[in-house]
C-alpha cells in the first residue's frame, strides 16, 4: 500500500462474507503510508461485490428502504471518476461515506471510525442483563453452558447445501433458545444507540477442556410491536427449500458475529493449551459495523463455543485440528465470568448523536 500517487476510494459491504475487514484494513493502511493523496471509505449494506452488481435494497429478510448500489453507483462512484479520471471540477466526497443500518440513511464523516465516537462497555451481567454499568459482585460469579462438539451450534436455523450470503442478517431467535448459548440483553432502549467501528469483545473465560472457541454475536432485537407485514425474502437457498416466510416481529437481527479459537488467545504464531477450569482472558477486535438500534429494540449479546459449519468443529482438546480423531472431541463445561473483578464485556464505539 506504499507509494499510491492516484486518488483512491476503496469500497466494501458491512455483509461481505468474503472480505469483511479488508476494504478498512486497506483504507487504514493507504492512510498511513501515503500522506497527501486523495483517500477515502465507503461501506455500504451489502454482499461481496453488491456494490457494483444489485440494486442493494434488501439481504435476506432485511430492507435497506432505498436501492443503495444504484445510489453508490450513481452519486458517490460516478463523480468520483468525473473528479480524478477526467479532471471535471472537484469531487466533494468525505472521507468516510458510509451507510447505516437499523436507521437505513447515509453518513459522512471526515474520519473513520468518527472522531466523536467514544468507547464504552456492553458488560454482561446477571439474570441475562446486558448493561453499560459494570457488573457489582465481589465473589467469583458465572454463566455455564455445556459444548458438545456432537451437538454443535449451527449458524443459521435451517439446513443448506451452501452458506446463504443472508447468515449475516439472519434471525438468531434459533439460538437464543438453546442451552449452550449464553444470552444478554439490554432492557428496551429509551433512545437511539449508534456504533460505529470495531467491536471488541473482552471474556474472562475457563473451560474444563484444553482448547476451546469462542464465539460473540452482536444482534440488534426488533420490537413485539414491530408491524406485522410479511417480509419478502431475496436471499439465500430457493424458497421451495428455505424457511417459512418470517414476521419481523421480534426478530433478533446478526449485527455481528466472529468466532475466536481460544488456542490463539495470545499468539496466533504460539498456539497455548488453556489449564482445565483456570480463568483467563480472551480478547479480540471484530469487524467494524455501523448501525443504530432504534428506541424500543434492544441489544443483544450471545456467547457460544461453536458455529458450525461456518467455523470447523473445535475438538476442545489441545491437538492439530485438520489431523485430530475422533476420540480427540470432547464435551467441555464452558465458563463466562461476571464480577467486579472479572467484568466481561464487549467494548462498543457510540457515536454522539449531536455531532452528525
Amino acid at each position: 500500500m506504499k507509494n499510491i500517487h492516484c486518488a483512491v476510494l476503496t469500497v466494501g459491504g458491512w455483509f461481505d462474507a468474503e472480505d469483511l475487514a479488508g476494504p478498512v484494513r486497506t483504507f487504514h493502511a493507504i492512510d498511513k503510508y501515503n500522506p497527501g493523496i486523495f483517500n477515502a471509505l465507503v461501506e455500504g449494506p451489502w454482499v461481496h461485490g453488491g456494490w457494483s452488481r444489485y440494486d442493494g435494497r434488501r439481504l435476506g429478510y432485511v430492507d435497506f428502504a432505498s436501492n443503495t448500489g444504484d445510489y453508490f453507483r450513481e452519486q458517490i462512484q460516478f463523480p468520483f471518476f468525473e473528479a480524478f479520471l477526467k479532471g471535471n471540477g472537484e469531487t466533494k466526497l468525505p472521507k468516510a461515506y458510509v451507510f447505516e443500518t437499523g436507521t437505513n440513511v447515509w453518513r459522512q464523516y471526515d474520519a473513520w471510525p468518527p472522531k466523536t465516537a467514544a468507547a464504552k462497555t456492553l458488560y454482561l451481567n446477571d439474570s441475562g442483563r446486558l448493561t453499560f454499568d459494570p457488573p457489582g459482585a465481589t465473589s467469583e460469579v458465572y454463566d455455564q453452558y455445556v459444548s458438545d462438539p456432537a451437538k454443535p451450534a449451527p449458524f443459521i436455523a435451517y439446513p443448506a447445501l451452501a452458506v446463504p450470503q443472508e447468515y449475516m442478517v439472519s434471525d438468531q431467535r434459533f439460538a437464543a433458545t438453546r442451552t449452550d448459548v449464553l444470552v444478554y440483553r439490554t432492557e428496551p432502549l429509551q433512545q437511539d444507540i449508534t456504533l460505529a467501528g470495531p467491536v471488541s469483545p473482552k471474556l474472562f473465560v475457563s473451560t474444563s477442556g484444553t482448547d476451546s472457541d469462542w464465539v460473540v454475536k452482536l444482534i440488534d432485537v426488533y420490537p413485539e410491536t414491530y408491524p406485522e407485514a410479511e417480509a419478502e425474502r431475496t436471499e439465500g437457498p430457493r424458497k421451495d427449500v428455505g424457511p417459512p416466510v418470517e414476521k419481523m416481529a421480534g426478530y433478533e437481527q446478526l449485527v455481528r458475529g466472529e468466532p475466536m479459537r481460544g488456542k490463539f488467545r495470545k499468539s496466533f504464531e504460539k498456539p497455548e493449551p488453556f489449564v482445565p477450569g483456570t480463568m483467563e482472558v480472551v480478547s479480540f477486535e471484530m469487524p467494524d459495523i455501523n448501525h443504530t438500534f432504534r428506541r424500543g429494540h434492544r441489544i443483544m449479546v450471545q456467547v457460544q463455543s461453536s458455529w458450525f459449519p461456518l467455523a470447523d468443529l473445535n475438538p476442545q482438546t489441545f491437538v492439530d485440528i485438520p489431523t485430530a480423531k475422533a476420540s480427540d472431541f470432547k464435551s467441555a463445561t464452558e465458563r463466562v465470568y461476571r464480577s467486579h473483578s472479572a467484568p466481561s464485556g464487549i467494548e462498543v464505539l457510540v457515536v454522539n448523536p449531536e455531532s452528525r
